[in-house]
């Protein structure tokens, strides 16, 4: 059994991590372990991730209350305790706001594209849970229907979370999160970001299944024999030639300054 200055000195490591590898900036992001039913650790309000020391874990119950610590909680507890209250499996949280996964929350982009392998057995789908003011029920609310059938979520217009059966699992994902948003982000710059097909990735969600990683994945896309990946496109791609666009747009234009020499 890991006794509890030991976890309070992981949570300051994964917190130097983040930090350090710029996933947070100031006093961002949260952290927690649970102890046992009704006890856990968390990360305090208002301390640097990168300057963590293990008298600042707070040890709190599953209504927030202070059990041991001289520190306030951080002020987003709620999520990470929606997350252990729905799912008795998970051991740890981790809440940060790192660039690229949290630019596709801005964007209220999913990272449900099947580009690597890895993405598609490690990491799973990452879908946007709806905007939720910080602290308040509204994150929680929003979490919710994700926790059973993901490993994360991206928190729109705010930045990401993870869940994992111990607290390194936890912050590799979120790793391997922001790693797949990266990737994801370039290949969208070169216009490449092609998918692998639906038969290479159910082939992968085997394995997944086989190694006991949950979660659902992404779909990949259906491709022509002996095709492995492809770009996805919208269904007003497929309708619309370029001469279908230059004509739209010549009508458009052509209203327009209908309309300014009407006003004229």
């Amino acid at each position: 059994m890991i006794s509890e200055i030991k976890y309070k000195k992981q949570i300051c490591e994964i917190g130097k991590r983040i930090y350090d590898k710029g996933f947070v900036a100031a006093n961002d992001g949260n952290i927690s372990i649970r102890l046992c039913e009704d006890e856990f650790l968390i990360t305090p309000t208002g301390v640097s991730k990168g300057f963590l020391t293990p008298e600042m874990i707070v040890k709190v119950n599953a209504e927030g209350e202070v059990l041991e610590g001289d520190y306030r909680p951080t002020s987003e507890m709620k999520m990470h305790m929606l997350v252990y209250q729905e799912r008795p499996d998970i051991q740890a949280v981790v809440h940060v706001h790192p660039p690229y996964a949290t630019a596709f929350a801005i964007a209220g982009i999913p990272l449900d594209q099947a580009i690597m392998p890895e993405s598609v057995v490690y990491l799973g789908s990452i879908p946007v849970a709806e905007y939720g003011t910080p602290s308040t029920d509204e994150v929680p609310n929003a979490v919710k229907k994700y926790v059973y059938h993901h490993q994360g979520v991206l928190l729109e217009n705010h930045g990401a979370l993870t869940w994992g059966r111990d607290l390194e699992h936890a912050y590799f994902l979120m790793e391997s999160m922001e790693f797949t948003a990266k990737i994801n982000w370039i290949a969208k710059q070169l216009n490449g970001d092609r998918e692998l097909s639906k038969k290479h990735v159910q082939t992968l969600v085997d394995m997944k299944v086989k190694m006991g990683i949950n979660g659902n994945s992404p779909i990949g896309v259906d491709t022509e024999a002996g095709v492995h990946a492809m770009k996805r496109i919208s269904p007003i791609e497929k309708g619309l030639s370029k001469q279908d666009l230059q004509t739209i747009v010549e009508n458009v234009t052509k209203n327009i300054l209908d309309e300014l020499k009407k006003n004229l």
